[in-house]
């Protein structure tokens, strides 16, 4: 995979390769609580579009060289939101990739707007019960380094869910076969990357 710890859009600048994108480069960013099926479903959308599937959470480990659990522990979280703004604003390519985003990246202040500006969002909704399921005996993320992971798992979903609805087109996966939700996915995505790369368009000729 190559190298975009250091990612710039050189000379050229961000604005002009989003006026020369097609309408199938636009970057996909899938938000949502952990537990949604992000990474999987991304997986499979990106081999579908032939991009580059990167997890946020796991690029920060690789460029950091550590752990986040190191790095909450040794920086403590507000450390590590840098991380994840610093990422989406420099640390991955402008086009054709598909972003797993870790599940409080889209909560902190300022960071949906940057992603609407950088490409397509599209929020994986689940109810807790579904999500509780999901990651029963996987609880083992900083943030649930407590003493009662499931209570404070079900605070941090009715702090961010709403949040989640307001993120962008919300797709639900209860109860649907993996290929039905990756498929309205990819619909849902190549809808709005149209409407994406006119907008960009627009903007970089001021009209």
């Amino acid at each position: 995979m190559p190298d975009f710890r250091v990612w710039q859009a050189g000379a050229e600048g961000v604005s002009s390769v989003l006026t020369r994108m097609q309408v199938p480069d636009a970057n996909l960013y899938l938000v949502g609580f952990m537990g949604t099926g992000k990474t999987t479903v991304g997986r499979m959308v990106a081999e579908r579009l032939g991009f580059t599937l990167l997890d946020s959470d796991q690029e920060i480990e690789r460029q950091q060289g550590r752990t986040i659990a190191t790095i909450f522990a040794e920086a403590g979280e507000p450390a590590f939101r840098a991380l994840e703004r610093e990422f989406i604003a420099r640390g991955h390519p402008p086009a054709r990739t598909v972003v797993a985003c870790g599940g409080g990246l889209v909560v902190q202040p300022g960071m949906l707007e940057l992603l609407k500006q950088k490409g397509v969002v599209i929020c994986l909704h689940a109810s807790l019960a579904t999500v509780l399921q999901r990651i029963s005996g996987h609880a083992h993320r900083p943030l649930f380094n407590v003493e009662n992971p499931e209570a404070r798992l079900r605070e941090l979903y009715a702090q961010r869910e709403p949040v989640y609805r307001r993120s962008g087109t919300l797709i639900l996966t209860d109860n649907r076969p993996l290929t039905d939700v990756v498929n309205h996915v990819f619909r849902t995505y190549r809808r709005e990357a149209g409407e994406f790369a006119r907008a960009s368009a627009a903007r970089a000729t001021g009209q």
